[in-house]
């Protein structure tokens, strides 16, 4: 390729996925250092560096996925889905404890969550199976069993880690595909029901004591504030005191006095509202629904099934994780740990988002530059 034709691909090729992906990250490992530099521990005030490499990779490895074509990944959809599966058995056979769940297969130095990836896995089976099928007008109930399977087998799975919120995300993915390929009234009214139904048997059921005590808390977190209601509560506290502006950069009271457990994972929300208050806030919020408004222009644009179920998923990924994790710190969801994407601390969930804009990118560019 010479330089005239390099220049040429170059105009053509999509970068808003990663433009977009670099301006949360940016906001985000600035608040992750804010929030962890008071900390005692050298480990902890050093994570902001560890972010930063697992970015580099991350962006390495998504700008790889970016060049990859897209009939390559429909070929091998269903095989990388088995083989994400076959990961999760493993887990639940050989994985490695760790805060009371079995999540992660260690391989030498390198710790691998297959959960995170499988978010992807079953987006490329659901985007194949919905292309294969030539679906026309509304899906009735029994056009969505054997997806629905799909979905539902690594969701078990995952609870069964136990790891409740990556399960459910992994349903509230499918629903999504499911609705942007067109439901019947009948067939979502059923599903309501189902819904309903399966969540009362699971809450009785199938839940553990602490999950319980999550919905419990989320209703009246008061209760219990020394214990399953205190973590709601101290983020609601820091989210109050931000006011408009904020208090400003590394015046986090509940960061460096360590008053809110998880500040850079599940809570890394409730400490950039509390240094940069209500406009801060909004600008970030702004900044996901840019990626998420590509992502439904994308969706629209392309004119093959797979890739527009695709991207409808990666989208789903993105709004879920936003929705519910900043829901959960401001007091409007039961907590989960489901990370904030770009903002909260983890490899495993920044390689996966990174994929999912690499992936995206290879669908955009598929249009005008392969």
């Amino acid at each position: 390729m010479n330089y005239a034709s390099l220049i040429e691909s170059l105009k053509k090729y999509d970068f808003s996925f990663f433009i977009a992906a670099f301006a949360i990250f940016f906001i985000g490992i600035i608040n992750l250092y804010s929030a962890t530099h008071a900390s005692e521990s050298l480990a902890m005030s050093n994570l902001y560096k560890i972010q930063l490499m697992w970015f580099a990779i991350s962006l390495s490895v998504a700008i790889g996925v970016s060049f990859i074509r897209m009939k390559n990944l429909f070929s091998y959809s269903y095989f990388i889905y088995g083989f994400n599966i076959i990961l999760l058995i493993l887990v639940l056979v050989l994985g490695k404890k760790g805060m009371g769940a079995q999540r992660w297969l260690v391989l030498g130095a390198l710790r691998v969550q297959p959960s995170e990836l499988m978010k992807i896995s079953v987006i490329l089976a659901l985007a194949k199976w919905f292309s294969r099928r030539h679906l026309i007008g509304e899906l009735g109930l029994k056009e969505l069993i054997l997806p629905a399977m799909i979905a539902i087998f690594p969701a078990l799975l995952i609870i069964a880690e136990p790891d409740l919120g990556t399960g459910l995300l992994i349903l509230l993915i499918f629903s999504m595909i499911a609705f942007y390929r067109r439901l019947k009234w009948k067939t979502m009214a059923i599903i309501a029901i189902i819904v309903l139904a399966s969540g009362s048997v699971m809450y009785k059921f199938g839940l553990k004591d602490y999950q319980r005590r999550r919905i419990v808390t989320f209703l009246n977190p008061g209760d219990d504030a020394r214990g399953s209601g205190y973590n709601a509560i101290q983020s609601k506290i820091a989210i109050g005191s931000g006011q408009f502006l904020g208090k400003g950069f590394k015046k986090s009271s509940q960061a460096s006095l360590q008053y809110l457990p998880e500040n850079h994972t599940d809570f890394i929300f409730s400490i950039f509202n509390e240094e940069h208050g209500f406009f801060g806030s909004i600008v970030l919020i702004c900044l996901y629904f840019i990626l998420f408004y590509r992502f439904i222009w994308l969706s629209t644009s392309v004119t093959r099934v797979y890739d527009s179920v695709v991207t409808m998923g990666l989208m789903s990924i993105f709004f879920w994780h936003t929705f519910i994790n900043m829901g959960m710190v401001m007091g409007l969801m039961p907590i989960v740990g489901l990370p904030l994407p770009f903002m909260s601390y983890g490899g495993s969930s920044l390689m996966t988002f990174m994929v999912c804009c690499g992936i995206a990118t290879s669908i955009s560019n598929s249009r005008n530059l392969f």
